[in-house]
């Protein structure tokens, strides 16, 4: 099963806004790059703490793949 356009966009915006958080909480001058692997890492502890403290399911939070292997 591959992505719909809504799964892709909120995979976007979780990924953006935490992008966006970090750079908001910089208290330097430095400038952050684009890092997918520091970003997913902010992301799994986000979305440990939604799941913990609501109903939502992991693929609510960040829609992904999910591997059929029938």
């Amino acid at each position: 099963m591959n992505l719909n356009k809504k799964q892709i966009e909120r995979q976007d915006f979780v990924d953006n806004s935490i992008f966006k958080l970090l750079k908001m909480l910089n208290p330097t001058e430095k400038e952050f790059d684009w890092d997918i692997e520091t970003i997913g890492d902010i992301r799994d502890a986000i979305k440990y703490c939604i799941i913990k403290k609501t109903n939502c399911s992991e693929q609510e939070f960040y829609p992904y793949k999910q591997n059929n292997l029938s």
